[in-house]
C-alpha cells in the first residue's frame, strides 16, 4: 500500500458517533483496537509528507532557564535545587513554574494545528467536547496522536523532564512509572467548566498553551488544600504549568469569554496504583530487600533516573 493510500484509507474512516462515545459503547474500543495499526502507520506518513512544513517539536520549545536547570540535574544529580528553585509553592503540595517558551508557542500551536487539520481520526477524552484540542496523547490511549516526532517529544517531557520534578517537589517515587496525558481547551461554547474533583494520578502536570495575546476571561482553577480547609484561586499565563499530586481536589470555574488550551500530562503506578492517605503515604515495595522504599530515603541519583519496567496498557480513561 502507498503512502497516499494509507492516509486516504485512514482518512476515510467514519468515526463512531459522539452519544456512542460519550456513552463509552463496545463499538468504539473496537473501531479504534481494529484500527490502530492503520493510524499509527496513518501519522508516521503524515508526518513524511509533510516534513518540510512540520515543526519537530523538542524541549527547545520550554524555558530556556528550565532547559538549563534540568540539563545540569542529569548531569549532576546533585544540582537538583536549580530545578526546585524555579517553582512557586502556592499552596502546600501545589506548584507553578514557566514550562513553555512563551515565544516559541506559536510554532507549538501551530504544529497542534496541522494535526487538527490532517484529517486522521483522533479521539478526545471521554466527557468533553470534540473540540478542536482534545485529543489523547498518551500510545496506552485509544485514537491517541501517534505522530513520531510527538511522541518523542512527549516521552522526553515525561522522563526527562515531569518524572523527576514531581519526586523532587511531590515525592511520587515508585508511583510513577506510568504516562498517561491528553490535550483540552476551555471554551464558552463547549467545555466552559470543570467541577471539583480528584485525579486518578500520582503527579499532574497542567501546562497552558495559549499564546501570550490569547487572552481569556474567567477559568480560573481552586485549590482546596483539606488540611487547612482553605482555598487557592489561580489562573494560568502563556506556557505557565501547574504540578500537584492527584489527590489534591480542584475545579475550573466557568469560562467566560476566550479559550484557554492547556496539555494535561499524569504520572502513576503499575495497574494505575497510586498512593492512599496522603503525602505520608508516598512510597513503593522493594521486593529485592522486602522493604518499603519511601520519599525520604530516595536520594537525589535516583530520582534522576527512568524507571525500567515496561508500559502497561491500563488507561485511566
Amino acid at each position: 500500500m502507498t503512502n497516499k493510500n494509507i492516509l486516504a484509507q485512514a482518512r476515510a474512516l467514519t468515526l463512531p458517533s459522539r452519544e456512542a462515545s460519550l456513552n463509552r459503547e463496545a463499538s468504539v474500543s473496537h473501531f479504534w483496537n481494529s484500527n490502530r495499526n492503520l493510524l499509527e502507520e496513518a501519522w508516521t506518513e503524515w508526518e513524511i509528507e509533510n516534513k518540510d512544513d512540520l515543526l519537530v517539536p523538542d524541549e527547545t520549545l520550554l524555558d530556556p532557564r528550565l532547559q538549563k536547570a534540568i540539563k545540569d540535574a542529569w548531569e549532576n544529580p546533585e544540582k537538583e535545587n536549580a530545578v526546585a528553585d524555579l517553582w512557586e509553592e502556592i499552596s502546600p503540595g501545589i506548584y507553578v513554574a514557566q514550562f513553555f517558551n512563551p515565544e516559541r508557542l506559536a510554532e507549538f500551536r501551530k504544529y497542534l494545528e496541522a494535526v487538527v487539520n490532517s484529517q486522521i481520526p483522533k479521539r478526545a477524552p471521554y466527557g468533553i467536547q470534540l473540540n478542536r484540542y482534545g485529543i489523547m496523547l498518551d500510545p496506552r490511549s485509544e485514537g491517541y496522536l501517534a505522530a513520531p516526532n510527538f511522541q518523542a517529544f512527549y516521552n522526553d517531557i515525561m522522563d526527562r523532564y515531569m518524572r523527576p520534578i514531581a519526586r523532587l517537589l511531590l515525592g511520587t517515587y515508585g508511583y510513577d512509572n506510568q504516562t498517561f496525558g491528553f490535550s483540552i481547551q476551555y471554551n464558552p461554547e463547549k467545555d466552559k467548566d470543570l467541577n471539583g474533583h480528584t485525579d486518578a494520578s500520582a503527579a499532574t502536570l497542567n501546562i497552558n498553551i495559549n499564546l501570550p495575546d490569547e487572552a481569556f476571561t474567567g477559568s480560573q482553577v481552586d485549590f482546596y488544600d483539606k488540611t487547612t480547609g482553605k482555598t487557592v484561586q489561580t489562573t494560568f499565563e502563556s506556557g505557565k504549568a501547574i504540578i500537584h499530586r492527584g489527590d489534591v481536589a480542584h475545579a475550573t470555574h466557568p469560562i467566560i469569554s476566550g479559550q484557554r488550551s492547556n496539555l494535561v500530562v499524569w504520572l502513576y503506578g503499575d495497574r494505575m496504583q497510586i498512593p492512599r492517605g496522603g503525602a505520608s503515604s508516598y512510597g513503593s515495595v522493594d521486593n529485592s530487600e522486602s522493604k518499603v522504599v519511601t520519599s525520604e530515603s530516595v536520594n537525589a541519583r535516583e530520582r534522576w533516573t527512568v524507571p525500567k519496567s515496561p508500559k502497561d496498557t491500563f488507561a485511566p480513561f
